[in-house]
């Protein structure tokens, strides 16, 4: 039989994303890809799947989804609500940052959002959908991609290549990823000459926050004008994830992974891209301030970034049964070497 998750009720904005359309700007065709690649990559993990394959984005409000196939294994990562109805049972909640094994006819519920922009569904073995230029990342706003390049929709059929689980238990990072605090750091640059002294310097101590347009485009922030040597407009020149523009009004833009692959505004700081994940998380309200590194800084921490993901994917584990004793790993520990016979002076005995 064919197997697929049938869409019963979409959501706010569910796409189908992996980790880009790499090497078409040239042609004015924007990257696109996951907003939070990490998460994508973690959640790809904890059902087997290589780190670029595709999954959905959810923004906001997630769908609800119909499991039409034998058996199919989910994973989500970020702060997503998700419960499971199946027949028979009283519905349950579903804790993110695990895998989860689902059998037909059961309703995956994929709630809220909470404290980002976006959170990141993975199924075993993937979609099968065919890819457009290389990739299966949808690009709405010109109809790239798997659907049309549009949005999850009401009776979508999201056909699997897999009709049942792979052999294996299910898995869970024992702990969710973490992202780090603080400003979001920058290179700056390309064109930070074009800005005066004063405007550097509140560029990197002022406060700043998300306004209401916002989404995989870019975001417009709000806060003390930043003001230029002379004009705001250069010679358009390319742009990349993470370049921010400052137009004649002062207000920073903070381009994401849907921009233009062009523009004519000066960019006076980039986002470096072991902080490109923290930026795609943000929300309109959402507080920011800005950080200058060197671009060896910026490799350093990238680096880093990649090991600790590394560490996250090999911390992986079989989920532990609730309420249970995880009988291996207590085996695995050492907890008493020998006892003290305190009536014959303390010495110690060997265990029997």
């Amino acid at each position: 039989m064919s197997a697929f998750l049938t869409v019963v009720r979409p959501g706010l904005f569910a796409t189908i994303q992996d980790l880009g359309r790499f090497g078409f700007q040239e042609l004015g065709m924007p990257v696109a890809g996951a907003l939070d690649p990490v998460a994508l990559r973690l959640a790809n993990a904890l059902v087997g799947n290589p780190p670029g394959m595709a999954g959905l984005e959810i923004a906001l409000l997630g769908p609800v989804l119909r499991v039409d196939a034998a058996s199919v294994r989910i994973a989500a990562v970020g702060p997503l609500a998700m419960s499971l109805e199946r027949e028979g049972e009283a519905a349950r909640p579903l804790e993110p940052h695990r895998s989860h094994t689902l059998r037909q006819g059961d309703l995956l519920r994929l709630g809220a959002v909470d404290g980002a922009s976006v959170a990141y569904l993975a199924v075993a073995g993937g979609f099968a959908l065919a890819p457009v230029m290389g990739s299966l990342s949808t690009y709405v706003r010109a109809g790239i991609g798997p659907l049309g390049g549009r949005p999850l929709g009401q009776d979508d059929r999201l056909p699997l290549v897999r009709d049942g689980v792979p052999d294996g238990p299910d898995v869970e990072l024992p702990q969710p990823p973490e992202y780090g605090i603080g400003p979001l750091r920058v290179v700056l640059g390309p064109q930070d000459d074009r800005f005066t002294e004063q405007a550097l310097a509140t560029f990197l101590s002022a406060a700043y926050h998300v306004g209401k347009q916002a989404d995989r485009m870019g975001l417009r922030l709000e806060g003390p004008a930043l003001k230029h040597r002379g004009s705001a407009d250069i010679p358009s020149d390319g742009l990349v994830t993470g370049s921010i523009q400052v137009p004649g009004n002062g207000q920073p833009i903070l381009l994401l992974n849907d921009h233009q692959t062009a523009g004519g505004y000066a960019k006076i700081a980039t986002v470096i891209s072991a902080d490109l994940p923290r930026a795609g998380r943000l929300r309109p309200g959402d507080r920011l301030s800005f950080q200058a590194v060197t671009v060896d800084e910026a490799e350093a921490i990238r680096r880093r970034q990649e090991q600790a993901i590394s560490g996250w994917i090999r911390a992986i584990r079989p989920v532990r049964p609730a309420g249970g004793i995880d009988l291996e790993a207590l085996y695995a520990e050492n907890l008493i070497s020998g006892t003290v016979d305190i009536v014959n002076g303390g010495s110690d005995l060997p265990l029997v």
